[in-house]
């Protein structure tokens, strides 16, 4: 054999030897790389809450994708794992105990209306398990099972209606969904306008889902009052503005503050709607200048499209993710007893501003706004509270057990749903 021959079958052998090894450690890499850690995401994507909840979903994943990127939550990724709610209450109650005890999520991010945190709270509860519900609520309650990064009643209700009373008028008409949310939350409005010395000259609501507002809109116009506090949800919202206009009322005639409309919806309602002047009352909007929130609006953007918009639950959410993040590195550990107590107290600076989970009920200190709505549908802000507002889920005008009694009439009238079910 000559020299070039050997030299040969020696580089033949040097590189079977070294793909052979390449495979082995690549083998042995895949066998002891880290698995990755599952959380859920439980939004409506179909029915009438699509609407809003889609774009939540949206921000959770951007929050998700940003923690993968900078390496992830103890060295391991984060695969979401999404399911539809369908604006359907017993579903969003199947799909949280599927996410838990088949998916094994580690944490679930979800839920808008109170009807479907209400529906999945006792299965939280019954595994001991984590929900970040990231929109704004009706209080009267707190859970160890769940984290409330949207406002409590003081962060949001009761602030519109001493703003609206000192700058728009004494005279209010209270209209919402037939849910647990708006009446409840109608009731602290309703407390609180007497209080106040004004007056309530109307209240009703339309059915989660219906697209006829033609009544509500005529009795809006025979009590001619000087605002509309409105509490509706989902796509039930553009019928409302749609009845108004028809009916004459226009923001300047008669202004509407919503606790439920944001930049997400603005931008699905057709231009007829004539929504610039009304208002709406939140924590956060895509108009807040802070360097987080450039930041935040850049990044959903370039990731979901120039042509999106950003608002308050899909805010709440994306910090909620980050600071579960953070409260997991604390911990060293993903178990709930173990994150729980590595949350309380802990800070973030969000887009809305610096927030902070309250160590005794797990709701969030948030700064309130208020924002009137521009013709772009962005909002102007006119009002904010100076400093983060302490939660305070119970109102504290009755006691907690009055509170409990009100909740308990309401699913008694409903037949043990936390909502009015919707005929056929």
């Amino acid at each position: 054999m000559n020299t070039s021959t050997g030299a040969r079958k020696f580089l033949i052998y040097a590189a079977l030897l070294l793909a052979l090894m390449t495979g082995i450690a690549r083998g042995v890499w895949s066998l002891t790389k880290p698995a990755p850690i599952k959380v859920g995401i439980l939004h409506s994507l179909t029915g009438t809450m699509a609407i809003s909840e889609t774009s939540v979903r949206d921000a959770t994943l951007l929050a998700i994708e940003e923690i993968n990127a900078a390496g992830g939550v103890l060295g391991q990724q984060l695969e979401p794992v999404v399911a539809d709610g369908c604006s359907n209450w017993p579903v969003f109650a199947r799909e949280a105990e599927r996410l838990i005890t088949q998916e094994r999520v580690a944490v679930v991010f979800g839920c808008w209306t109170s009807a479907s945190r209400k529906t999945v709270r006792p299965v939280f509860e019954k595994h001991d398990h984590l929900l970040f519900y990231p929109v704004q609520y009706e209080g009267l309650e707190h859970s160890p099972n769940i984290v409330y990064t949207g406002a409590a009643p003081n962060q949001q209700i009761t602030p519109a209606v001493k703003w609206s009373f000192d700058h728009l008028g004494r005279r209010f008409f209270l209209v919402g969904s037939d849910y647990v949310f708006p009446r409840v939350a109608n009731a602290i409005i309703r407390a609180q306008v007497v209080a106040l010395g004004g007056e309530i000259v109307g209240e009703e609501y339309l059915s989660l889902g219906s697209l006829s507002a033609e009544k509500v809109a005529g009795e809006i116009v025979q009590a001619h009052p000087d605002v509309v506090l409105n509490t509706i949800n989902g796509d039930s919202n553009a019928a409302f503005f749609k009845a108004l206009r028809e009916a004459g009322i226009t923001p300047k005639a008669i202004p509407t503050v919503s606790f439920s409309i944001a930049e997400n919806e603005l931008r699905q309602f057709p231009p007829e709607l004539m929504m610039a002047g009304d208002y709406a009352v939140w924590n956060y909007f895509q108009s807040v200048d802070s360097a987080e929130n450039n930041r935040f609006v850049a990044a959903f953007r370039a990731r979901f499209g120039r042509d999106r918009v950003t608002n308050d639950p899909m805010e709440a959410a994306y910090f909620g993710v980050h600071l579960w993040a953070q409260a997991v590195g604390i911990a060293g550990t993903t178990q709930v007893t173990a994150v729980r107590q590595s949350l309380g107290g802990l800070s973030l600076a969000a887009p809305e501003g610096i927030v902070t989970i309250d160590a005794a009920t797990q709701h969030t200190w948030k700064t309130v706004r208020i924002g009137r709505i521009r013709p772009d549908s962005q909002f102007d802000i006119v009002w904010s509270s100076t400093n983060p507002i302490r939660p305070l889920p119970y109102p504290s005008f009755r006691s907690e057990a009055e509170w409990d009694a009100l909740l308990k009439n309401l699913q008694d009238r409903w037949g043990g749903a936390w909502a009015q079910p919707v005929k056929p």
